[in-house]
């Protein structure tokens, strides 16, 4: 078990990638918290999954976009826990469309979900992992942060954001012992990306050198081993994983 007594956290842990991801974590022996916003029924069908392979796992209600909501959020953990070994901000939203046509609370909405949450949870459970003096965050990237996404400009402004978040703050918390890193994904076969037709699902995937859409739980497994030891000497770094599309 290679995270054996690790306190994980994953937001947006509820579906998608950050199910996966929680999963991946639990498979490999951290005790596991996911957190989301809304989807109370997914949120715990993921956690009575991991329950039922006979790992630890929990569950908090928390919009990880609001300040004084993290710092609760936080106390509470610290509290029943005493520390935090792992912190994967996964959490994000996106939404197809022009710019200019776009409204600002959809800007807002996007920028909030997807960076701000990150100040937040990264300024309250970065502190206590500065104090313990060690940790492992993991920022959940994309492709599109790298390189832009026409009709997703928020969505890639966020993503860009992020790759220059986890470099900066790397350098801030890395004499405390505490590593920074991002995970890249190009297009992985989660509901987010169901809002295509089979027919440009197809054309996408022709696209990508290896022929397919990614899975989950291979973004998870990247998770593991940044959280790991295996990786002990990294920090700072953006690991993409999209099948060679880049």
């Amino acid at each position: 078990m290679r995270l054996k007594n690790k306190i994980a956290i994953v937001t947006g842990g509820s579906r998608g990638i950050g199910a996966d991801i929680a999963q991946e974590l639990a498979t490999n022996g951290a005790e596991v918290i996911i957190v989301y916003r809304n989807r109370d029924d997914k949120a715990c069908e993921v956690i009575e999954g991991i329950k039922a392979k006979g790992y630890k796992a929990h569950m908090y209600k928390c919009d990880v976009s609001n300040f004084n909501e993290v710092k609760k959020f936080t106390e509470e953990i610290i509290e029943r826990f005493g520390k935090v070994d792992i912190l994967v901000n996964n959490a994000g939203i996106s939404e197809i469309g022009m710019l200019i046509d776009m409204e600002e609370e959809t800007w807002d909405s996007i920028s909030n979900t997807n960076l701000k949450s990150i100040f937040n949870m990264c300024k309250h459970i970065g502190r206590h992992m500065m104090w313990n003096k060690g940790g492992s965050i993991i920022n959940i990237s994309s492709i599109w942060g790298e390189v832009g996404a026409s009709c997703e400009v928020a969505y890639s402004a966020t993503k860009g954001g992020i790759n220059a978040f986890t470099r900066a703050f790397a350098k801030e918390v890395a004499s405390s012992g505490v590593r920074v890193n991002g995970i890249s994904p190009g297009v992985i076969n989660t509901e987010m990306n169901r809002w295509m037709t089979p027919e440009e699902e197809q054309e996408l995937q022709e696209e990508i050198p290896m022929g397919r859409f990614g899975e989950g739980s291979e973004i998870g497994k990247i998770a593991v081993f940044l959280s790991s030891e295996d990786s002990s000497y990294m920090t700072g770094q953006i690991l993409r994983a999209d099948g060679g599309m880049l």
